[in-house]
């Protein structure tokens, strides 16, 4: 990794460059049809109703990955714990050690902000990811199924 790297939260002038991490991330996750966010859509959300926070990695005073984040709570361990929705490093700048980085330094916001966890969701095709993420000591939890409501679902469970 290069001695340059270093993290920055990202401002609300920072939403063309979220949104273009997001691009990226969903391009690489063979998912771009389902990208529907905008930059009014993540200034709202992340900077004026503060839903989630963006940190990004930099190097040479240029932004070459990103993490999404946000509070999650643990009613088990009766405290909060930080939920990581999105990580991605440009592909120019992988094995280097930035994606180690990121990770590391949300897990010290985690510790700082006295959070029990830091829990995170991956694909189950992306075995690059899944093996990083292993090697870090992360483990899968095997004995839990992701379920979602979106959409028309949604709206018709609201009913």
């Amino acid at each position: 990794m290069a001695a340059s790297l270093s993290f920055r939260f990202a401002t609300e002038d920072d939403v063309s460059k979220i949104l273009f991490f997001i691009k990226e991330l969903a391009a690489y996750e063979k998912m771009s049809d389902q990208v529907v966010a905008t930059e009014d859509l993540l200034r709202q959300w992340i900077f004026q109703e503060h839903k989630a926070e963006v940190l990004f990695a930099v190097e040479d005073s240029t932004e070459i990955g990103f993490a999404l984040f946000f509070h999650n709570f643990s009613t088990f361990l009766g405290r909060s714990g930080l939920y990581l929705e999105d990580l991605y490093v440009l592909p120019e700048h992988r094995g280097k050690g930035a994606g180690k980085a990121l990770l590391k330094k949300l897990a010290a916001i985690a510790v700082q902000r006295q959070c029990g966890r830091l829990d995170w969701s991956c694909l189950d095709w992306n075995q690059p990811s899944i093996d990083f993420y292993l090697s870090l000591g992360a483990e899968a939890l095997s004995d839990w199924t992701v379920y979602r409501a979106e959409g028309e679902t949604l709206k018709k469970l609201a009913e």
